[in-house]
């Protein structure tokens, strides 16, 4: 490896993970070493102790600090903090050619499937965790394992006072989980989660394939066959179209969204247009279909 953006809050899991690596670069097996990337939500009224916190074991271990502070307020959802976390930790490895690293472990996963399943997730909402830029080594190890490991080497951390409100989602579903899974409950959910990473991983290649089949390119655009959607079914017509979207406009559409799109693709006339979202639409020929970005009148 050889250079790594680690994601530390200040909180067990990321400390823990912070000394991992400290072992890891002093072996050299981080050629260019770490840099420690604290993300100050701007939701809590006592993070920049956090920030301070963060900055100092940085310095310690004789790691590059990198923080900002984000000033979401506390109204901000999981999800808008999530995204804004990970555009800080993805224009640090851009800037710096690092890898992202992350401290997220086996209950992660655990919460993530179940919050998921909540949302009336389909079959990718079981796949989390495995996006290719960020690695995460500690998905092996339970919340346990991590805070034994922190207390059998002393570590020190903070903890998140949000982590005890129960106005977000995922605190709620981790104290029930905490409370009636059984360890054994807990490894069958993370087995799940691996048959679907492999799962992923297959259907992509799938759709890769086929994608290249029914594409053609003029200068600098894709053309994709729309008489080929007619003859296939519903779940395939979604994730080749998902995979297409994506690929043409950064967009990742809900499943509903995609299935429309795939009906208006056999039936809409040539010449009209289907909108995407608020930033790109198609636009069908007889035969082909491409994408091309609204026009500001």
């Amino acid at each position: 490896m050889k250079k790594i953006v680690l994601a530390v809050s200040g909180g067990v899991d990321s400390i823990v993970l912070l000394a991992f690596l400290a072992r890891l670069s002093q072996s050299q097996k981080i050629e260019q070493g770490v840099i420690v990337a604290h993300f100050d939500h701007g939701i809590r009224t006592d993070s920049a102790e956090d920030l301070e916190f963060v900055r100092d074991l940085a310095k310690k271990y004789g790691f590059k600090f990198m923080s900002e502070r984000g000033n979401l307020g506390g109204d901000a959802g999981e999800d808008s903090a999530r995204r804004a976390r990970y555009n800080f930790l993805r224009r640090i490895a851009t800037q710096e050619s690092a890898k992202i690293a992350t401290a997220h472990h086996k209950n992660d996963i655990i919460e993530t499937v179940a919050i998921n399943l909540r949302r009336g997730t389909g079959w990718r909402g079981l796949a989390v965790l495995d996006s290719p830029d960020i690695w995460r080594p500690l998905l092996q190890f339970d919340k346990s394992q991590i805070l034994d490991y922190a207390k059998k080497h002393n570590l020190a951390w903070h903890e998140d006072s949000t982590n005890a409100n129960q106005k977000y989602l995922r605190n709620k579903f981790r104290h029930r989980i905490a409370t009636d899974l059984d360890d054994e409950s807990v490894q069958q959910v993370f087995n799940l989660w691996q048959a679907q990473i492999k799962l992923k991983a297959d259907i992509d290649r799938e759709v890769l394939k086929i994608v290249g089949k029914i594409t053609s390119q003029t200068t600098n655009k894709n053309y994709y066959q729309r008489y080929f959607f007619a003859q296939i079914d519903q779940k395939t017509a979604t994730e080749i179209l998902r995979y297409i979207i994506l690929q043409n406009t950064g967009e990742i559409l809900t499943r509903r969204a995609l299935c429309d799109i795939w009906v208006k693709l056999k039936t809409v006339q040539p010449g009209k247009k289907i909108p995407v979202s608020k930033k790109w639409q198609i636009v069908a020929s007889k035969t082909k279909f491409s994408f091309e970005k609204f026009t500001k009148r």
